[in-house]
């Protein structure tokens, strides 16, 4: 009896091995790869003048009461009597890949924004750091994409765009980049879904994976096994592990050359504000599953209304390509010419109905915004540039159709980065009103800032709404 429960236990070892060995056989391998890729791969530093800082509101009171004699225990840490300290600079870290031999590098926005220097350090498996300076050809910040380039005499190791829609579900995937300054890092996992909106910007549609993304990672390529990029990592979820987000490549490469070429950055625009779609919506309109984006409100003298579209239409496909949601119905508008036509089926009144639309052009962000023609736009005054909110930004910080400003860079030294305005913010209300273009604001600014030596501008940041008075005297 005990020699057969041996054998049975024996049995089950070898079974258990031959199975072991059977999955790793399946499992692929990344070193082949890993040395074909790596060398198109770069790692991106940047520096830029901070602006100079004091303290919060709290203790810079606390300070400013304090006995004169008082304040000298604090000047080994840069003074607290309501001083700012010296203006800093902030360096950041991030990748990108070369995607021509003569170099051009194509890596985030995010890491190269407002830069006033780029430094690319090309590959260092030889045991050698070169690090060349690098320009900014151009940048779309609603897709969050830039493009670089730097000057070389010989010919460099590139990569080339794969097709994203291709890519199925549970896919092998590799990234090479360089998480926390650790040049040339490679890890390896899944595609683990496509479609991802993490509401970043108005034209969210991210590859997710599992393979290993950390800070230090964006820009640089997510790649298939056949070694071509099918996604830009660019943003991972903090709380989480194994979940990291990439731009696709067919998104991407459109862009990329759009800004290569020197064209403006074109997209097709109906002027509807929409929504989902929820089940209870769906009930009341007679709808079989709650798909499609419904049409909130259609403007007055856009191409939507022009061509018939009424207030809770719901859109259901777009030249035969059905809707999911709102996000994907302005993807896919955004993605076509404006000036061209379209045929919109829509729901209304219990059946469907086709309406031939032709696009207008979309006013938010609408340019690359080209590094060698003079870089930042018209920062006025105050210090910002700004651009009206996108129909899904507006929704999401719940802001009225009269109001709303997105701050899409603030300079340093400026009112504005001295009164604490960020990238991103939204600014509400200029002295009490609402501003919902850069022309209103800065009538505003000019005519009463100017005046008073100060303007007062309500903000949103995070769904949380503060006050912030920034300061024009000369």
């Amino acid at each position: 009896m005990v020699l057969k429960n041996c054998f049975a236990a024996f049995l089950a070892m070898v079974f258990l091995a031959a199975a072991q060995l059977s999955c790793a056989a399946e499992l692929p391998g990344f070193s082949d790869l890993a040395a074909k890729c790596g060398p198109a791969v770069v790692n991106i530093g940047t520096e830029r003048k901070a602006a100079a800082s004091g303290p919060d509101d709290f203790f810079g009171e606390m300070f400013r009461n304090m006995p004169p004699g008082f304040e000298k225990f604090f000047d080994q840490f840069g003074g607290m009597r309501g001083g700012k300290r010296p203006p800093a600079k902030q360096k950041s870290l991030g990748s990108g890949f070369i995607v021509s031999a003569d170099g051009y590098i194509v890596t985030n926005n995010h890491v190269v924004a407002d830069a006033d220097i780029i430094r690319v350090t090309l590959d260092q498996s030889n045991g050698k750091s070169e690090a060349v300076p690098a320009k900014l050809i151009g940048a779309d910040a609603e897709t969050d994409l830039a493009l670089l380039k730097i000057e070389t005499k010989k010919s460099l190791p590139f990569l080339t765009f794969g097709n994203s829609d291709e890519l199925k579900v549970g896919e092998w995937l590799l990234a090479i980049g360089n998480p926390f300054g650790l040049d040339h890092t490679v890890t390896a996992g899944i595609l683990s879904a496509k479609n991802r909106n993490i509401h970043s910007g108005p034209f969210d549609n991210f590859l997710q994976t599992d393979a290993s993304i950390n800070p230090g990672n964006s820009g640089g390529p997510l790649l298939n096994m056949a070694g071509q990029v099918v996604g830009i990592n660019t943003a991972i979820i903090a709380s989480g592990q194994g979940i990291g987000f990439a731009i696709p490549s067919n998104m991407a490469a459109k862009i990329i050359e759009q800004i290569k070429s020197g064209k403006k950055i074109s997209r097709g625009w109906i002027g509807v504000a929409i929504q989902d779609v929820d089940e209870n919506t769906a009930k009341a309109l007679g709808l079989k599953e709650p798909k499609g984006a419904l049409a909130g409100s259609v403007m007055e003298g856009e191409p939507a209304a022009q061509a018939g579209m009424k207030d809770g239409d719901v859109i259901l496909a777009v030249d035969g390509k059905n809707i999911e949601d709102a996000s994907a119905l302005l993807r896919v508008i955004a993605d076509k010419t404006p000036g061209s036509k379209t045929v919109v089926t829509v729901w209304r009144d219990g059946k469907t109905r086709d309406i031939s639309i032709t696009l207008g052009e979309r006013k938010s962000s609408q340019a690359a915004e080209r590094g060698d023609k003079g870089g930042k736009k018209d920062e006025g005054l105050l210090g910002i540039s700004v651009r009206p909110l996108t129909d899904e930004e507006r929704r999401d910080a719940k802001v009225g159709k009269n109001e709303g400003l997105y701050v899409v860079s603030v300079t340093a030294d400026k009112p504005a980065a001295e009164a604490d305005i960020r990238p991103g913010d939204i600014i509400l209300r200029a002295n009490q009103k609402p501003v919902s273009n850069a022309a209103a604001l800065s009538k505003i600014v000019e005519e009463e800032g100017a005046k008073r030596g100060a303007i007062l501008l309500q903000i949103s940041r995070r769904g949380e709404t503060y006050f912030r008075t920034l300061s024009l005297e000369k």
